[in-house]
């Protein structure tokens, strides 16, 4: 960063921290994720760990909840290797959930909140949940997505606190902690289980590894005295691992927000004495355009940008107001999720998602699989290869690294003269809405379900806030259809952010030799009609 903000200006006196004790420095690499809540709690028992709204949670306060939930699972039947999906926003019983699973030998599948009945019944019966803990918006959906699969374990206040009895049954009873390695601890899914979209295997090695190989950045990531803004969903791999997973490795704060917009989030920053923000695009675009920016991140240490491209406009726009840039990094779910950042070289460079971390292996490859020469300055498909990779989609590891260890991301970069990345385009249809995948074709899949669609094409185009959005285009049939019919009609299907935002009625859509509809042809002749 060019210039690193004053520490702990304008922090709480809620958020004081405890001395950061010599015995919180990682002497070696754990073998379960749940050894660094240990570590945590041992080294700073007091230092609040979870803070929401007014409530504080110590770590060692943490600690011994999660120790009560894993007893409490192993008591309501959830055995070693079951799956515990975790289907609620950002509040202490998921993270309590989240390490309680860990520590029962479970492995966790954070679901979105967003996700509709359906969805929620697709994805349980794909990877098999064994119980879903739930909050007050996802108690109905859940109980009505799966009722003979799901076990429903309702957050506190729902359901007069049946979490708080799940805990309470496990007090005092010990459930060693198995050893992890390569153990499977998540698995993450990209999206619905429809289409394309896959759960994504990552054992406490390829978690552990990922929060060791970001810890070793030139620029902290996360420091003990920080207090971290947790916008981010747990539920998506960047808010899981990426964030909380370095709070915890540096038993630092964590804030936790949820059912707040990105422009009402602003003011928490001085609230809460914020000194670190991880976020996508479209918060730091909100932000830029906010009159009271300047004052309202005056107290931040570092910020972060990943999951998109973050606009340049909207990067200067945060020097400007401040006088230091927002780090961008690259990741994907597969990688647990950090693959570069500029953190590494800790200098941000506009444009450049960095360099890779410490311990990941990047190369170029061109369309017939050879590898490009970086100095040459060409776009390739970037291959990556590293402790922290997935073993692949549920449940039979297909799709994973090759034997070699080296995957594939079907994303295409070029690498400066600094040794920089450069992030130019996606081999893959994956449209990025607001840092969530979405795949055309379960959309499209959607869409053919009405009695009045013949046809249909699904393709992401820019939007200032989102990074991209979903434009649909549709072919009727012989039955009139309304675009506000079919917009009713997804809404009832897809969570809110696979929804098109535009619904355009079309005579035809262009089709490959195979049959298949041509997206790649349907977005150049959009954007040559744009540019007429």
């Amino acid at each position: 960063m060019s210039r690193p903000s004053e520490r702990g200006k304008g922090r709480s006196p809620a958020a004081a921290v405890s001395p950061v004790p010599d015995s919180l420095a990682v002497t070696s690499r754990p073998t379960h994720v749940a050894e660094y809540l240990r570590s945590a709690a041992s080294a700073r028992p007091g230092h609040p760990a979870l803070i929401v709204g007014a409530s504080r949670m110590s770590w060692a306060d943490l600690d011994r909840a999660a120790d009560a939930c894993a007893a409490g699972l192993r008591a309501r039947g959830v055995e070693a290797g079951d799956r515990v999906g975790l289907f609620l926003g950002n509040r202490p019983e998921f993270v309590i959930g989240y390490f309680g699973a860990l520590r029962a030998g479970a492995v966790a599948v954070p679901v979105n909140p967003a996700l509709t009945a359906p969805e929620v019944s697709q994805l349980a019966e794909h990877v098999g949940l064994a119980l879903v803990v739930v909050d007050r918006k996802t108690a109905q959906v859940a109980e009505s997505a799966a009722p003979d699969v799901l076990r429903v374990v309702a957050a506190a206040g729902v359901r007069e606190g049946s979490f708080d009895a799940l805990l309470a049954a496990g007090v005092g009873v010990d459930v060693p902690v198995p050893d992890g390695r390569e153990s499977l601890a998540v698995v993450v899914y990209t999206s619905g289980t429809g289409g394309d979209a896959k759960g994504a295997m990552l054992t406490h090695r390829a978690l552990i590894a990922n929060i060791e190989q970001v810890a070793a950045a030139r620029t902290s990531v996360v420091e003990p005295d920080d207090v971290v803004l947790v916008l981010l969903p747990l539920t998506h791999i960047y808010g899981l691992a990426g964030t909380l997973g370095a709070v915890v490795r540096a038993a630092a704060t964590a804030v936790l927000v949820d059912g707040v917009d990105v422009v009402r989030a602003l003011p928490l920053v001085r609230q809460y004495g914020i000194t670190n923000v991880p976020g996508a695009p479209a918060l730091w675009a909100a932000w830029a355009a906010s009159s009271d920016a300047v004052d309202m991140l005056d107290g931040i240490r570092v910020a972060f940008s990943g999951s998109a491209a973050l606009p340049p406009e909207v990067q200067h726009r945060i020097y400007t107001l401040t006088g230091w840039y927002v780090h961008e990094g690259y990741g994907l779910t597969e990688a647990a999720p950090g693959v570069s950042s500029t953190v590494v070289s800790g200098q941000a460079k506009p444009g450049s998602v960095g360099r890779p971390f410490p311990g990941i292996d990047v190369r170029l490859v061109d369309d017939d699989g050879d590898d490009l020469d970086p100095a040459d300055g060409d776009p390739g498909e970037i291959w990556i290869k590293g402790d922290n990779l997935f073993s692949g989609y549920w449940p039979n590891g297909s799709g994973g690294p090759d034997a070699d260890g080296w995957y594939a991301t079907g994303d295409v970069a070029f690498i400066d003269d600094d040794g920089d990345l450069h992030i130019v385009d996606r081999r893959k249809d994956v449209i990025i809405v607001s840092g969530f995948n979405v795949y055309p074709q379960e959309v499209e899949s959607v869409l053919l379900q009405h009695p009045g669609v013949r046809d249909a094409a699904v393709i992401g185009v820019d939007h200032e806030r989102r990074g991209e959005a979903v434009r649909a285009f549709v072919v009727l049939g012989e039955q009139s259809v309304s675009v506000d019919e079919l917009q009713a009609f997804a809404a009832e299907r897809l969570a809110r952010f696979k929804r098109p935002k535009v619904i355009e009625i079309v005579d035809s859509l262009p089709h490959s030799l195979t049959g298949k509809v041509a997206r790649g042809r349907l977005q150049r002749d959009r954007a040559g009609a744009a540019e007429q």
